[in-house]
């Protein structure tokens, strides 16, 4: 695997890692690739119940490497978009393993817009969000014009995409941007802790839960309650249904196998 991914699995929880700290964790060519490879790897393995993403040093990810698109055999930006961002956000969204970005400090452009395409965000307190396209007169790919919108409001996200205001992790929990922030000191156990529940619960009822926020994006009332009757079928279905409603009637703890 490509130096540019720290990737280890431990406990069910397999811990991807961006690690090109000396840039910021910025996105070339070879981590992009990497990255979606690693995220299928993920995918196929059943030993995968959760997925934890952060970045190495004092960034998450300060979004795209311009060194790579400055050089003189640079790759042309809708190749970026169409090879790189795209393929990771579809993966991020159609994976069937929730995904927990712990962002340990500055997202910007594509890094931000790839944190907040995953299901649970948190965030240290010194970290920050930046929507930093408009700088360069670019627009925000890698999913922020669907996902921000969402989840802060049209306005507010229409501010700052086209202002390129920075967001602190305490403002961006406020608006709805980020499920949580924690101290400095607490970040790095407290955000685990969250990868570690989430690996031990339902894995299957989760995954309908995440296949079912995403057509709910799109769908209306009653294309949704449609895929709500199909998924709760399904997950009636699963061994972890069966566990939890035992450990309920029996008033013990539940053992989740993700079955």
């Amino acid at each position: 695997m490509t130096h540019t991914l720290q990737h280890e699995i431990k406990d069910g929880i397999a811990i991807i890692r961006f690690n090109r700290p000396d840039v910021f964790n910025s996105f070339n060519r070879e981590m992009a690739l990497g990255f979606q490879e690693l995220l299928d790897q993920c995918g196929q393995n059943d030993k995968v119940r959760a997925i934890y993403l952060t970045g190495n040093g004092k960034a998450f990810c300060a979004g795209q490497d311009l060194a790579e698109v400055t050089a003189s055999d640079a790759p042309f930006i809708e190749n970026i978009v169409a090879e790189h961002y795209n393929p990771i956000v579809r993966r991020i969204r159609e994976i069937e393993k929730p995904i927990i970005c712990a962002v340990n400090g500055v997202a910007a452009g594509a890094g931000a817009n790839l944190a907040l395409a995953c299901d649970i965000v948190v965030a240290t307190e010194t970290a920050s969000f930046i929507q930093a396209f408009s700088k360069i007169g670019l627009i925000p790919d890698s999913g922020g014009t669907f996902f921000l919108p969402k989840l802060i409001g049209f306005q507010k996200a229409s501010a700052l995409m086209m202002m390129g205001d920075k967001v602190s992790a305490t403002d961006a929990e406020k608006m709805g941007m980020i499920y949580k922030v924690f101290s400095t000191e607490e970040f790095d156990e407290e955000s685990m802790k969250i990868a570690q529940t989430i690996s031990k619960m339902p894995t299957l009822g989760l995954v309908y839960t995440k296949k079912l926020l995403n057509t709910g994006m799109t769908n209306n009332l009653k294309e949704q309650l449609d895929q709500e009757e199909i998924y709760q079928s399904k997950a009636g279905k699963t061994v972890d249904y069966n566990e939890g409603v035992q450990a309920f009637l029996e008033k013990r703890k539940p053992k989740f196998v993700g079955k």
